[in-house]
């Protein structure tokens, strides 16, 4: 089993690397793999609304990596995406690429587990893990929390590792979000199936 992970920090070695990395380890430990995908650092698109992913099967535009992270959650079973906080919201780019890998193919990600991982120096994550996990509850997504919510403090780089009680959420999440993979995996090989979905009941309530 694998965890694909998202890491949108400017640095692979930054704060928001560091609190992924103690989920990795702790996943680890529990026989799972995980890969970190960084967020490129060129400038993320925003989906235009333009509607072609919905006849090509990916977003139309293909330099910025949302195909690629798209092709890689084919493979994955559970996600954990991280992502700094800027103005008390998680990073403008790191929105910009999730909202057009949802879009694109919300597919891949059904019926699997997620959590988000919010990173600030003081204010601002708890608005952004409510944004964050927005995107689990539209996609048939299971989200995966822990001991507290999945955030971590610290403003200069290393600082994170320091926040004893963040570091403990991130062990804890990582040991729930194994147990919830194990489990799908024991109900899969019992001959439990994923739930039916039904859609085409949008409503417009704007005449």
């Amino acid at each position: 089993m694998k965890v694909l992970m998202l890491n949108g920090g400017i640095s692979p070695k930054g704060n928001t690397g560091i609190a992924l990395a103690e989920v990795a380890n702790t996943l680890a430990e529990q026989g799972i793999d995980t890969e970190v995908y960084h967020l490129p650092l060129a400038p993320a698109r925003d989906c235009i609304s333009c509607g072609k992913c919905s006849k090509l099967g990916r977003c139309v535009f293909d330099d910025d990596g949302v195909n690629e992270f798209v092709e890689k959650a084919a493979s994955a079973d559970g996600f954990v995406f991280g992502t700094p906080v800027y103005y008390a919201h998680p990073a403008g780019r790191v929105l910009s690429f999730l909202d057009r890998v949802f879009y694109s193919e919300s597919g891949q990600f059904a019926f699997k587990p997620g959590a988000c991982v919010t990173v600030a120096r003081r204010g601002g994550c708890t608005a952004s893990f409510d944004v964050m996990n927005k995107y689990f509850g539209i996609a048939n997504m299971i989200t995966v929390g822990s001991s507290y919510w999945n955030m971590v403090y610290g403003a200069k780089t290393g600082e994170a590792a320091l926040d004893v009680e963040g570091m403990k959420t991130m062990r804890n999440l990582g040991r729930n979000m194994a147990w919830l993979l194990k489990s799908i995996e024991a109900g899969r090989a019992a001959g439990v199936p994923a739930p039916e979905v039904k859609g085409g009941s949008w409503m417009n309530f704007i005449r």
